[in-house]
């Protein structure tokens, strides 16, 4: 198993097509890269929910989720599930974060995810990041549309746990569906910390990775 990391870790664009979406696939990440990286900058963007109380649970749980770090979060008002009916103002959403700063890491839905407003920000991402490192996170629920990931971040059990809570505590609205709770949110983190040694993990699909090898010193390249 190979660890890689970006050369560098400034700022981080976490993009999800609804208020939940960023905290769910990708919560225990942020804990853990906002507090390995203190001042990292971060801006979160969210096609649904804005004006609502949805983007007030959004803005107090990515807070939470993102400690010490400069945060900036944009709550757009597209409708829920109508999202690839509004093609032109989702992509548009998405390229007004792109013009905001140059990006080390890029956090958004996969792109064979089920659900058709994330499978929609999906297929916009790459077409606006094109050099960029960009993963996917996953979301459990009712389709059964997990794929198996690639990429792996593993979670010590108190990380894990402070994401269950802040989970919980944050998304009041979201607490009558049958598959937000602990159980659900633990059980996959325990399935993809067994496929990467470790007790809990979040787990990312990566669409495109280029690898650069360092050049070597002192040799001549004719010899």
């Amino acid at each position: 198993m190979l660890s890689l990391l970006p050369e560098r870790l400034d700022r981080m664009v976490l993009l999800g097509a609804h208020c939940d979406d960023i905290a769910i696939g990708a919560g225990g990440a942020l804990l853990e890269l906002c507090r390995a990286h203190p001042g990292v900058s971060v801006t979160a963007m969210v096609l649904t929910g804005g004006g609502s109380l949805r983007e007030e649970e959004e803005r107090e749980a990515l807070a939470a989720f993102c400690p010490g770090a400069k945060l900036e979060i944009i709550v757009h008002d597209l409708p829920d599930g109508r999202v690839p009916v509004r093609w032109e103002r989702a992509k548009q959403a998405v390229e007004e974060v792109r013009a905001m700063g140059e990006p080390d890491l890029i956090l958004g839905p996969t792109a064979h995810d089920a659900h058709q407003d994330h499978r929609t920000l999906s297929k916009i991402i790459p077409t606006v990041f094109r050099d960029h490192l960009a993963l996917g996170y996953e979301i459990l629920k009712w389709e059964s549309d997990l794929a198996q990931p690639s990429v792996y971040l593993p979670l010590a059990e108190p990380v894990l746990r402070e994401k269950v809570t802040k989970l919980l505590e944050h998304y009041g609205s979201q607490r009558d569906r049958t598959w937000f709770d602990a159980e659900t949110f633990a059980g996959l983190a325990r399935v993809r910390g067994v496929q990467c040694h470790a007790r809990y993990a979040e787990a990312f699909h990566a669409q495109k990775l280029v690898l650069g090898v360092a050049p070597l010193t002192g040799i001549d390249p004719v010899d």
